[in-house]
């Protein structure tokens, strides 16, 4: 087996939502900012691969981005960006429609190509597009943990269930973290969770839990003006003060190792890490 399965396992956290607008990639890039913040290795991805904005939130304007990856031009690691305090961010494309429908084989070989990847690294948090698309649901299964992000309105609520739905029933994924964002207060945030848990709990056999909350907050609307991660430019306003107790809340959850029966991130460092488990369970 390669070098890379001497590697830590990486826990790959997807955030997605039903319906665009809902604030994922602001949400996403304040997430990683402060898991970095907290002395992680952390690496974003931008997989909204055919309306790709992820790195406009650090105000990078790249070169290279997963277009050329995929066409060959460029190896993953040379299209890596360095962001606010050492966020590793991987651009996606923007304005380019073929990159919007990937074959399952470009998929794949994407999903694929961060398995060669040697560079230290704790966690990656996969940005992708809203709604269920074939490119959505394969990154969704390829992580450990799926979020989706919602807002306390009819349609949001209404998309968040039908994401979970597709997911859960035709790939089997069978657990979800909800991220209320723009929430007037914690009773709203909690208030939205209530709401989409009586229906999955109704209908479908899943564990949803409760990630937290962003507060609707006038610095945060700022900072995405000047493309600045909030938790960066104001790391003292609240919806920084939320994404703070929002990378603390992730770095509890357990990482699962070993194969998940879908095609994963960074497979063959898991694929070691279940080795090396299994190999002290018989020494």
């Amino acid at each position: 087996m390669k070098q890379v399965a001497n590697l830590r396992p990486v826990q790959v956290v997807a955030v997605t939502g039903g319906k665009g607008g809902v604030g994922k990639t602001s949400i996403c890039a304040n997430l990683g900012v402060s898991l970095a913040r907290r002395g992680h290795e952390t690496m974003v991805l931008d997989a909204d691969l055919g309306l790709a904005n992820l790195q406009f939130q650090f105000g990078l304007r790249p070169r290279y981005n997963l277009s050329h990856v995929i066409d060959g031009s460029a190896k993953l690691e040379d299209i890596i960006l360095s962001g606010p305090a050492g966020l590793k961010v991987v651009p996606g494309a923007s304005g380019l429609s073929h990159m919007a429908c990937l074959t399952r084989a470009e998929q794949a070989g994407l999903i694929q190509a961060f398995s060669e990847l040697t560079m230290p690294l704790e966690y990656l948090l996969v940005d992708t597009a809203a709604g269920i698309t074939p490119e959505v649901v394969s990154f969704a299964c390829a992580a450990q943990e799926v979020v989706i992000v919602a807002c306390d309105v009819p349609a949001s609520l209404a998309d968040a269930y039908a994401l979970i739905k597709v997911l859960n029933l035709e790939h089997q994924i069978g657990r979800f973290h909800l991220l209320a964002n723009m929430v007037k207060g914690p009773k709203e945030g909690r208030r939205l969770y209530e709401k989409l848990l009586a229906v999955t709990d109704r209908f479908l056999d899943v564990l949803l839990s409760y990630f937290g909350a962003i507060p609707f907050d006038p610095q945060f609307h700022k900072a995405v003006q000047r493309q600045r991660a909030v938790v960066d430019l104001f790391p003292r306003c609240a919806s920084a003060v939320a994404f703070d107790s929002l990378a603390a809340e992730l770095t509890r959850w357990p990482i699962t190792s070993g194969p998940s029966g879908f095609l994963e991130f960074f497979l063959e460092r898991s694929l070691g890490a279940a080795s090396a488990g299994e190999r002290s369970q018989t020494g």
